[in-house]
């Protein structure tokens, strides 16, 4: 589900799990384990095989799945965007498409995003369910303007991610991995045991309020996940899109 590839000492992991790259148990669980797979590679760039970064959480395995599912999928999902985050290395962000949701959490996750095409913003709350703290943390560390993303869940296009500072640069698509190739290059060059501290240093904040919040607010969080209530509105969701 995760394609790794080397490019000169940088990595590239292609997330690469059906025609949107939807989020499940599956790709998160093996995300973190891509990441230690890569760990001497001299930066890591992350993108997306075919038209899509990632469409987010795939939302019918949260249904079918039921609560026991939604139990499991929540670590996992903070895990995996937490060892994105907090990887050492030089890590780029390439989104190649729509980047909705959980995919948005990953993009903005990397110490550089890139983006050619499609639409990305925090789509939760229109499908009623709300942030883990992992990714609502790791949001509000990227982006000033996460409280707007988070309560209106709209999605914008590359010149408007880029205007509030949501990805770092607009490229057109046939030069969207040579560019983030170039830029994971570029952040390479620092010394790496000096990079992996300074980035240590930006995030502490970050870092420091999901370690205080975690326990005290993830509870909440998954039980709303895994509640009837949540499962019957994704359904009407779902329904709403054209999806059963």
């Amino acid at each position: 589900m995760i394609e790794v590839t080397d490019h000169d000492g940088v990595a590239i992991l292609s997330l690469s799990h059906g025609p949107v790259n939807a989020l499940d148990l599956e790709i998160l669980t093996e995300l973190p384990n891509a990441l230690a797979q890569v760990a001497d590679a001299r930066a890591v760039v992350l993108t997306g095989a075919g038209r899509c970064f990632s469409a987010g959480v795939d939302l019918k395995r949260i249904i079918d799945g039921g609560a026991g599912y939604a139990r499991d999928f929540i670590p996992a999902l903070s895990t995996a965007a937490f060892a994105w985050f907090t990887h050492p290395k030089p890590t780029v962000a390439a989104v190649n498409g729509h980047a909705l949701a959980g995919g948005c959490v990953l993009a903005a996750a990397a110490d550089v995003a890139l983006m050619s095409g499609g639409t990305i913003g925090l789509t939760e709350l229109a499908a009623g369910v709300p942030f883990p703290t992992v990714p609502l943390e790791i949001m509000r560390h990227a982006c000033a303007a996460v409280s707007s993303l988070v309560l209106t869940a709209k999605t914008i296009g590359p010149a408007e991610a880029v205007a509030i500072g949501l990805v770092d640069r607009a490229v057109i698509p046939e030069e969207l991995m040579a560019a983030a190739l170039a830029q994971a290059e570029k952040l390479a060059t620092v010394r790496s045991e000096v990079y992996a501290l300074s980035k240590k240093q930006v995030q502490q904040p970050a870092v420091h309020r999901i370690e205080s919040l975690r326990a005290l607010d993830d509870p909440a969080v998954t039980d709303i996940w895994a509640s009837e209530s949540t499962r019957d509105f994704l359904v009407e969701f779902m329904a709403s899109l054209g999806r059963k």
